[in-house]
């Protein structure tokens, strides 16, 4: 793999995306205190540049840096990619590099690890000590992790997760939070300690490079220490906890210790979530006890706002989604022509571009998709043609209302596996996340005739001679036509 200029800590990324423009430095004090959070959602909101916070109120010495990847080209600028970089370029290259040979992560001496500057342990571990913001006003608690990872090890199998599991502070030593039973993490819990009444060791990184942080988030089957070095183009550096067997990011700002206790529960919640509402209400919830805490020397907490779109959890785990169900579609032999999720449907609804090439192709795709270990969180696959482009939803749209059939083009499928954080959920669907899909078929029957069933599709594009479409294209803007864009 030819050599990748991407940022390799939370650090580097943050002044790449000053020099972009895609960061401001703001000077004045900000208060943890739903001030900060506030500045956060309004940045997402207006898709403008993330606020770096360099003085936070009754905490000198730390900072915030909010809406990491809340926009496509701070994700370009962490593939070291030109800001500029066009949506369909930046998924080919996350598929070329995802596609490449894994590159196992080096473990490095404590002493070249910036996360271990400062060790807190014993009595005087306390998550008090960091700047735990107030995200949004309303929510049961200060949240420690909004875009972190969550490192975890399966004591049999020895396969290592990173998840990004919200996390919010009960007291100094005490963090609950939500973790669903389909998730990697909630499977370990379910299958092996819980049963055996046994506690999990677990430890969460808070500041990673933007790499690491978009491997945690990724629902992809490559362990995501691999994936951080196929992204990047170099081995990831990893250093060992103080009070565990696990291993973090060495280039961290703030490493959390501890065990996370599965049979005892406190309160947690609620908290303004991905979907754009405030979801899960208020219930016992899993315990991550503190053991320890290392952070580099005037460290940086990462904030992502969730809320309405978009925010980095939507873009991103919206693009890492559709990305990864292509790859398994093509691994089946669909000849799909590419999978996009909007982030604006807060990864709900999944678009398929496909080559109509046999009856049944569109329930052939739900059913993989949905049955998949991806299905959980989504619940509508919508398949189009591949005359739609599906990355431009006027088109996306208009197949919609104009192609999928009311009575023969919609499937539903029931009683599947949901998210208590669907906003549409029941109570009882909540509890025991339960959901239902739906597939939206947007493909002309193949049993239509070409010529004369099926409509002719009435655009600049379609109707007119090519030799008329690259003249008026070359004449435009003599026209007196603003250039176009894209």
């Amino acid at each position: 793999m030819s050599k990748i200029s991407a940022p390799k800590s939370n650090r580097e990324f943050i002044e790449a995306c000053v020099k972009a423009g895609d960061a401001v430095r703001i000077k004045q004090e900000v208060d943890w205190e739903n001030e900060a959070g506030a500045i956060v959602r309004r940045a997402c909101e207006l898709g403008a540049a993330a606020p770096f916070m360099e003085k936070i109120k009754d905490y000198p010495g730390f900072s915030y840096f909010g809406a990491p990847l809340s926009t496509y080209r701070r994700m370009a600028i962490s593939l070291g990619m030109d800001p500029a970089s066009s949506l369909p370029d930046i998924g080919k290259e996350y598929l070329k590099r995802t596609n490449s040979e894994p590159i196992a992560p080096v473990l490095v001496d404590k002493k070249d690890a910036p996360c271990k500057e400062n060790i807190l342990m014993g009595k005087d571990v306390d998550l008090c000590k960091l700047p735990v913001p107030l995200v949004h006003d309303g929510d049961g608690g200060r949240y420690v992790g909004t875009w972190h990872a969550v490192v975890t090890k399966h004591p049999v199998r020895g396969d290592v997760n990173w998840g990004m599991y919200r996390q919010m502070m009960w007291d100094g030593r005490t963090m609950s939070g939500a973790v669903f039973p389909f998730s990697d993490l909630g499977k370990a819990l379910n299958d092996y300690y819980l049963p055996r009444g046994e506690t999990c060791p677990f430890a969460t990184a808070i500041g990673l490079s933007p790499l690491a942080a978009m491997a945690a988030c990724a629902p992809s089957p490559i362990p995501e220490p691999e994936l951080v070095g196929m992204l990047s183009g170099e081995p990831a550096r990893l250093v060992k906890c103080e009070t565990n067997d696990l291993e973090v990011p060495a280039d961290a700002e703030i490493i959390i210790e501890g065990e996370i206790c599965p049979d005892y529960k406190v309160e947690e919640g609620p908290f303004g979530e991905y979907t754009g509402y405030r979801t899960s209400p208020r219930d016992f919830r899993v315990t991550f006890r503190v053991n320890c805490i290392t952070y580099r020397n005037n460290a940086t907490m990462t904030i992502s706002n969730m809320g309405v779109p978009q925010d980095e959890g939507q873009l991103l785990r919206s693009f890492s989604l559709g990305l990864e169900l292509e790859k398994l579609l093509r691994s089946q032999g669909i000849p799909v022509t590419g999978v996009y999720m909007h982030p604006r449907s807060t990864h709900h609804m999944m678009i398929v571009g496909v080559k109509p090439t046999y009856s049944g192709i569109a329930q052939q795709i739900a059913q993989l998709a949905f049955g998949s270990k991806l299905g959980p969180w989504f619940h509508m696959v919508m398949v189009v043609d591949d005359q739609t482009d599906i990355y431009n939803w006027d088109e996306v749209y208009h197949a919609f209302c104009t192609r999928c059939n009311p009575e023969r083009g919609i499937h539903i499928f029931k009683n599947t596996t949901g998210t208590a954080l669907y906003p549409h959920a029941n109570p009882h669907d909540r509890k025991w996340s339960i959901g239902s899909q739906v597939l939206f078929d947007c493909l002309w029957p193949v049993d239509w005739d070409r010529i004369n069933d099926v409509p002719t599709l009435v655009s600049f594009r379609n109707v007119y001679p090519k030799a008329v479409q690259d003249k008026v294209l070359a004449n435009w803007v003599d026209y007196g036509f603003a250039p176009v864009k894209r």
